[in-house]
């Protein structure tokens, strides 16, 4: 099937040419870095996870997402989301691929991975992330790979294959929830140690990644001229609703603790994001963009006739999006960080490598979607074609 991939129109091969640019220019970033240590990052003493791991949190959370349609179409027979299965499948492909390259990004060398195979602790939370993300990497690859062979030859998908999708549910939401205990494990950081980190977590997860999928299904419908199901989008678009919701109410709840009890140690962190501590405003303004877009979406997407609109609807998944990535890409792991239990007031913003290591590593993610995507589709046309 993957011939698929090499024949397209001059605008998909324009395309990849600017994914392959972005990754060039990543890369060239990445070797600079691998060459002079992480010292060519904002990291320090005191912030020691920024932008990169920022971006594994946001996209496993897009990456756990799948499971949204895995869910109606093999559990409940929901056939509306049939056409969009495969696309899901490979987005959560290419996102773990991402998840995994940004830790090893963040590590400096990447050799250092061999210490967690060739010394397992199976103490630490980061040996789980490690188990549950690969994982998760090859129920995905393998369930949509012979999902989508048994597609091509008009049959049903093998038996065999039904245990792996039945256990990529659970899994699913295992990748969040274990990225969550990261923090949340953390007794020394006030900003991360709750209770709620979790559902906080998968409510964001099925709030973005449903959204990101419904502005790539437009995109298809644009430029790949093939139709995903408006049923689905629809349904995914109740979905985002109902998580966004949840996840909102999630944020006040944590934001009511803090600010109700009046504990200096956690009232600080919510103090620097949204007011700014001791004269350190950066995020201030990106945090009160990411509550209103995410308030601005909800009061959208609660109204179904709203929902049915595809540019309106179009204009709410990119405020979900926006939302979502202020607060995990950004908000999350700096406040954390800042103040230190030290009480020091510190200002992280990412360096000019750590910004185009990480716009590379999204190219790749981006090639990867388009290259299999390309594939699905084609399944698909010359199903429906014959």
């Amino acid at each position: 099937m993957l011939e698929k991939a090499i024949k397209g129109s001059a605008l998909y091969w324009i395309w990849l040419l600017v994914l392959l640019a972005v990754i060039g220019v990543g890369f060239g970033a990445y070797l600079q870095q691998l060459d002079q240590g992480l010292s060519v990052t904002a990291l320090n003493r005191d912030v020691s996870w920024g932008l990169y791991i920022a971006q594994l949190t946001f996209l496993v959370g897009v990456a756990a997402s799948a499971v949204m349609m895995v869910i109606p179409m093999y559990l409940h027979n929901h056939k509306a989301f049939a056409r969009m299965l495969i696309l899901g499948e490979f987005m959560a492909v290419a996102t773990i691929i991402m998840c995994l390259l940004f830790v090893v990004v963040d590590l400096g060398q990447p050799q250092r991975l061999w210490n967690v195979v060739l010394y397992p602790t199976p103490s630490s939370v980061l040996f789980w992330d490690m188990v549950v993300l690969n994982g998760y990497l090859f129920l995905n690859i393998l369930i949509g790979w012979v999902t989508l062979q048994a597609e091509r030859k008009r049959v049903g998908p093998p038996k065999w294959i039904k245990p792996f999708i039945y256990i990529s549910i659970p899994w699913a939401i295992s990748i969040h929830t274990v990225t969550a205990f990261l923090y949340a494990g953390l007794p020394g950081r006030d900003f991360w140690l709750t209770a709620s980190m979790a559902p906080s977590f998968l409510a964001s997860a099925f709030a973005a990644g449903p959204a990101l999928l419904i502005l790539l299904a437009f995109a298809v419908k644009i430029f790949a001229k093939w139709d995903p199901g408006r049923e689905a989008i629809q349904s995914l678009a109740k979905i985002v609703t109902y998580a966004l919701a949840a996840y909102l109410f999630l944020i006040g709840c944590k934001i009511f603790t803090a600010g109700y009890s009046m504990v200096p140690d956690k009232l600080a962190h919510w103090q620097y994001l949204y007011f700014g501590l001791e004269g350190h405003t950066m995020l201030s303004g990106f945090m009160w963009a990411s509550t209103a877009a995410g308030v601005a979406a909800l009061l959208i997407l609660l109204f179904p006739k709203n929902r049915q609109a595809d540019n309106i609807l179009a204009f709410a998944c990119v405020l979900v999006l926006i939302s979502t990535w202020i607060e995990k890409g950004m908000g999350l792991i700096t406040a954390g960080f800042v103040p230190t239990p030290m009480k020091e007031v510190l200002t992280y913003a990412p360096s000019g490598p750590e910004i185009l290591i990480t716009l590379g590593i999204y190219g790749i993610g981006f090639l990867i979607i388009t290259v299999l995507w390309k594939v699905g589709i084609g399944v698909r046309r010359e199903i429906e074609a014959t």
